[in-house]
């Protein structure tokens, strides 16, 4: 078997290359639709996808949850923090290499402990960055995005750029400031903020209005900050309605939009939308992609589903084709990744200790994703879907319709056009033939 490791240590012994053996192999460790190099809709897979791994979920998570201890011991875990740090740094170029995936992204306490004082911390970091410049370099393996956790420290309990104390917010400056250095000096293509902490628990104690703008100023002046450092790259806000806040103020696609608009913020941030958030905030995760696109706001992707029976964030691998392939089509019609990738923010369960599953968890994501972009490139292709609904919206191609979205009709002309109403409006939508339809081209019929 060939090394694909790249430090002194083989971290997943027994694993090799995965590759693609196509839909009749029975190797739970082979691809089984994504063929990285295949030409669909004049790109490789590979390109359209731009898949990548959580730093945090892969090798950060140890299987504990709210009612249990860790149930995975990792063999990355050294004698010091910082000698965890190193060795997880191979670890996961190791991962990265072996599973054929060209991205990842990480939180700055994923990849490196924190210190006493900022300084110790900013220090810690730096170091692990350079180590893992060099494994880019060696593996070819980018960096998607970069982010700071500013919500695990207890500090954080009230918020980072929201908090009530002002020291917690000059606090949170220098943590965003040492990871905005650490996505440049590792050729981050974008960097993200996910306000987890960023939100209410309760308005009796709670100045709204003022924690909004003072997160508005935060994302302006690490925005400022970056652009003068040299950065290019695209920032995203990333979406959730709650949990752990009871109300976040980037609840979902349509509040943020809202939010960077009225700070001048919406030509330097778009969003990272993540499925399993989504479905918190009771949309479907192709509505959040939709929503994001007809705005011009659409990022990146945080690839993951929830469990519609827990209502949390579950955090759970991919694997439905029909919402993947509904994904792929709204991905598509928006021109694709400009900027950002399938970031599969996702975890194996806490009952699944091998080291094989987490090899086998994101082969199922990225499958899944496969099937959903030959799904999508059929359905555009076909045409029928788009025809329908440019059919469905005739009306407004034309005469009165057409003056009507120019703007050039008001009340009144519209009053005066609408004085019989005969059989307007009772016109089918047919959804049960399009979901039909979508079936079809979901089996390749």
């Amino acid at each position: 078997m060939a090394n694909y490791f790249v430090g002194n240590k083989e971290y997943f012994p027994g694993i090799g290359k995965i590759g693609y053996e196509g839909p009749k192999s029975d190797n739970p460790l082979a691809f089984k639709y994504y063929d990285a190099d295949k030409v669909v809709a004049g790109k490789k897979m590979k390109d359209h996808l731009r898949f990548a791994v959580a730093y945090w979920h892969s090798f950060c998570g140890d299987g504990n949850d709210p009612f249990g201890q860790a149930t995975l011991s990792h063999p990355w875990q050294g004698s010091s923090p910082m000698n965890t740090a190193e060795q997880k740094v191979d670890a996961a170029f190791e991962f990265f290499t072996k599973l054929g995936a060209e991205y990842y992204a990480f939180h700055d306490r994923d990849i490196a402990p924190e210190g006493a004082t900022p300084a110790e911390s900013e220090k810690n970091l730096m170091a692990i960055v350079a180590k893992a410049k060099e494994r880019q370099d060696k593996t070819g393996v980018k960096l998607l995005w970069g982010t700071a956790n500013c919500f695990s420290h207890p500090r954080y309990m009230n918020g980072a750029s929201t908090n009530p104390e002002f020291a917690v917010v000059s606090l949170a400056a220098a943590q965003v400031k040492a990871a905005i250095d650490a996505t440049i000096a590792l050729g981050g293509e974008g960097y993200t903020f996910w306000g987890g902490r960023e939100g209410y628990m309760s308005l009796l104690n709670t100045d709204l209005k003022r924690e909004k703008e003072h997160m508005a100023r935060f994302l302006t002046a690490a925005r400022d900050y970056a652009r003068k450092q040299g950065f290019k790259g695209m920032f995203y806000i990333e979406p959730k309605p709650m949990e752990p806040s009871k109300h976040q103020y980037d609840f979902d696609v349509e509040t943020v939009a809202g939010f960077l608009r009225f700070y001048g913020l919406d030509k330097d941030f778009r969003m990272n939308i993540e499925a399993n958030h989504a479905e918190l905030a009771r949309h479907e995760f192709c509505h959040e992609l939709e929503t994001a696109a007809a705005m011009g706001l659409f990022g990146s992707v945080d690839a993951n589903r929830g469990d519609a029976q827990n209502g949390w964030d579950t955090d759970q691998f991919p694997i439905s084709y029909y919402e993947t392939s509904l994904a792929m089509y709204a991905i598509l019609r928006a021109g694709g990744f400009t900027c950002g990738g399938l970031n599969f923010d996702a975890k194996i369960r806490r009952n699944s200790v091998d080291p094989a599953d987490l090899f086998v968890g994101h082969i199922g994501g990225m499958d899944s994703f496969a099937v959903g972009l030959e799904v999508a490139d059929r359905m555009i292709k076909d045409g029928k879907l788009s025809g329908f609904v440019k059919s469905r919206y005739a009306s407004f191609d034309s005469g009165d319709g057409a003056k009507f979205e120019k703007g050039d009709l008001g009340l009144e002309d519209l009053a005066k056009l609408g004085s019989d109403y005969g059989k307007a409006g009772i016109t089918s939508g047919k959804q049960e033939y399009l979901e039909n339809l979508v079936n079809q081209y979901l089996l390749g019929l």
